[in-house]
């Protein structure tokens, strides 16, 4: 890097993350720093305000700083988001802003870097970035911004597959899926169908595109961190290794990378202003984030569904699950949903335990239903005539291009929406925002023909997340949420269980006298709808053991959504595909 002058050159390594909404640079994991300049080593020391600022003496006549560093890929699935593990003994995701620093007083457009990559032997590469040539295991790539480069991650392993979606169409979009097996890549050819799909609906509801080309960059492991992370011409999206070759894997995963590819028009072409920072230094704002997160969440389910991804009965199973959840989300009485969103950098890494209570990144699921609230006042108040679909071709859509930044504030969206169809948009953001209702807002459910109830009877979805994750989902009935060890993950606050004097982190050893089991569980709970007699719970915590008795009779419940045949079924047109 270049030092214009005799003194301090002051370096950063990137803190905010785009697309993470926090100040979750893994700087823990920079090791090997060194510094020199005209062949001599360089004095530096980290800046006590802030861990992420590297300030480094520059002696007379040297020019040039070259900096050498190790990043220490971490071994742990709990690291936050990319800074947690991405490489196995047969795949690797590469993040570039984990593996450079960059100068003080330059925005990341100004900057100019030009990067390389040696693979291990065999292996093959996919990503959205320009490359200039390759010679064996050695890849040169195009000379680039900085913004570009940590905007367009690489993954690369031994067993890859490239699946085009739109051959001969401009602009070209395909899946890159790396895998530990070859067997994981061995996948239904109707699969491939729905994903063809899913790119050509998404150009139906937006009407333009703002990348050259797009690549789902799609890691199937066991082994690395699961999450997916927005690109604007690409996706880190990270799921189990069997996730498209098992059915259910594969229904419960649907969703994330339509939500990744939504992101390409909100969250990287169209952003809150207060997240489009000229650096990764500066702090990012998350007060938008209900809409960069919760519109993005509510578009890529009904993309979902419109892809045939999705069934509609799975979509709005989807729909019932967030509906159930939040209803009994106690937290919802002291934080309203405005602050889940202003606290995002923290919540993003809070514990499971008493997330009820606390409330965590309710901006997601909670924004599925308010923005399915305000699609179906736009077909109200247009008769039909207007949706959701307009607003996303007014603000996300043409004119086609490259990679852009268009920022936006609370106005620019109350306006468009105006523009779709006229209504106090304010003063419903305002009171969805700010309320501190108890209950989930299911005027969209409602409002489109359907509505909340609650069965006995797990739907498949249900089914396949308790299977996938090893728990016990009683969340509704008696307000716990178990491993099948009887392990407490989580307590409703308010719960018969909560009430009674269980948390998390106790176990469940036997239930009315006999040892636990998920069997035992339920079948106990629907013997207590026809008996007056307690649910009686021997609980460990932290080696004493008592027994709790909780006066509850209504069974095993679920929330499904039915019909409401007073009602037009709107939200089955919702996801129609178009």
């Amino acid at each position: 890097m270049p030092a214009r002058r005799r003194g301090t050159l002051t370096l950063y390594y990137p803190k905010w993350i785009p697309g993470e909404h926090a100040p979750d640079g893994p700087i823990d994991d920079l090791t090997g720093l060194k510094f020199t300049g005209n062949g001599q080593i360089l004095k530096w020391r980290r800046d006590l305000a802030d861990n992420f600022t590297i300030n480094v003496e520059v002696p007379a006549g040297v020019s040039l700083v070259d900096a050498s560093l190790d990043y220490v890929s971490p071994a742990t699935l709990e690291a936050g988001f990319s800074a947690g593990s991405s490489a196995t003994a047969a795949l690797a995701i590469i993040s570039w802003n984990q593996l450079l620093l960059y100068p003080k007083g330059w925005s990341s457009d100004d900057i100019s870097y030009t990067a390389s990559l040696r693979l291990p032997a065999g292996w093959k590469f996919a990503t959205s970035l320009p490359v200039t040539s390759q010679s064996g295991s050695q890849v040169d790539f195009a000379p680039i911004s900085l913004t570009l480069l940590v905007d367009g991650p690489v993954i690369a392993g031994k067993f890859l597959k490239v699946v085009p979606l739109n051959e001969g169409q401009t602009p070209p979009a395909e899946m890159d899926i790396v895998a530990d097996s070859a067997a994981a890549l061995e996948v239904p050819p109707g699969v491939w169908t729905h994903y063809r799909n899913l790119e050509a609906q998404a150009g139906k509801l937006f009407g333009a595109h703002h990348y050259r080309d797009y690549h789902f960059l799609y890691s199937l492991s066991d082994h690395v961190a699961h999450f997916g992370l927005e690109h604007h011409e690409s996706d880190d999206s990270r799921v189990p290794e069997r996730a498209l070759v098992d059915e259910k894997l594969r229904s419960l995963h649907a969703g994330l990378l339509p939500h990744e590819y939504v992101h390409s028009w909100n969250g990287k072409y169209r952003r809150p202003a207060g997240l489009a920072t000229p650096d990764y230094q500066q702090p990012m704002r998350d007060d938008l984030l209900w809409v960069y997160e919760g519109l993005t969440s509510y578009l890529g389910d009904v993309l979902t569904a419109r892809s045939g991804l999705w069934t509609p009965e799975e979509f709005r199973e989807d729909v019932a699950a967030i509906a159930g959840r939040l209803d009994h989300e106690t937290g919802r009485t002291w934080r309203n949903l405005q602050d889940t969103a202003d606290a995002a950098s923290d919540l993003y890494f809070s514990p499971s335990a008493w997330s009820s209570w606390r409330r965590g990144t309710d901006f997601y699921d909670e924004d599925v239903l308010n923005w399915l609230w305000a699609d179906t006042i736009l077909r109200q108040q247009s008769k039909g005539k207007k949706s959701i679909d307009d607003f996303c071709r007014l603000f996300h859509g043409a004119p086609s291009g490259p990679p852009m930044v268009k920022g936006y504030t609370l106005d620019d969206v109350v306006d468009a929406l105006n523009q779709i169809a006229p209504y106090d948009w304010r003063g419903f953001w305002t009171e969805r925002l700010t309320t501190h209702n108890a209950n989930a807002p299911l005027g969209g459910v409602e409002g489109s023909g359907w509505k909340v109830v609650y069965t006995d009877t797990r739907s498949e979805t249900v089914r396949a997340s308790e299977d996938n994750r090893k728990e016990m989902d009683a969340s509704y009935s008696i307000g716990l949420l178990l491993k099948e060890d009887g392990g407490i993950v989580d307590t409703i606050e308010g719960s018969a269980a909560a009430t009674a004097g269980i948390g998390p982190g106790m176990k469940l050893i036997a239930v009315n006298g006999r040892a636990f089991s998920t069997e035992v569980l339920r079948a106990a709970m629907q013997a207590g709808k026809t008996s007056s007699e307690p649910l009686e719970l021997l609980i460990e915590n932290t080696e004493y053991y008592q027994t709790y008795k909780l006066d509850y009779h209504g069974g095993e419940k679920y929330p499904r959504l039915a019909r409401d045949d007073s009602k037009p079924d709107m939200l089955s047109d919702i996801i129609k595909p178009r």
